[in-house]
């Protein structure tokens, strides 16, 4: 098993039922307990710089997106889907990247996750909206009938 399927587990092949015809579901792949992490490495004055909160700014990243944030959390097991949700909603919605997965820190077990997130300052900032919240897709049918999926943070 590689690296992406721990984080975001097996590709899993769709139900070619069309889905109006299944039944929507109200939450699946649940990210809870997320909270921001501690990494060993920006104890490394040369390279790492806190800002504040958790933030820290790449000293040698020239890039305006220099800029990390550790975070951890526990993903509910959903056998249904494909686990690489609701993280990459997340990443999406405040422009994001994972700049480490930590996988040397990852040994808390097989639901626990600790990864390293980047980009500019203030989208650092408007991450952190999710430290200590639940955040889950959610199904809803459209306008044109069609289920769709979108981020749910409470």
């Amino acid at each position: 098993m590689g690296i992406f399927d721990k984080i975001f587990g097996s590709k899993k092949e769709k139900s070619s039922e069309n889905s109006t015809n299944q039944d929507m579901r109200l939450e699946y792949n649940v990210m809870k307990n997320i909270s921001i992490g501690k990494s060993l490495k920006y104890e490394n004055s040369e390279q790492f710089k806190p800002i504040e909160n958790g933030i820290y700014q790449d000293l040698k990243d020239n890039d305006d997106t220099k800029y990390r944030m550790t975070i951890c959390y526990e993903l509910e097991p959903d056998n249904e889907t494909n686990n690489q949700y609701p993280l990459e909603d997340i990443l999406d919605k405040y422009y994001l990247y994972v700049a480490d997965f930590l996988e040397t820190e990852n040994h808390t077990g097989p639901n626990k996750f600790k990864l390293e997130l980047a980009g500019e300052l203030t989208d650092i900032k408007n991450g952190q909206k999710i430290i200590g919240k639940k955040v889950y897709n959610q199904e809803f049918e459209d306008d044109d009938g069609q289920i769709r999926v979108h981020l749910k943070i409470e």
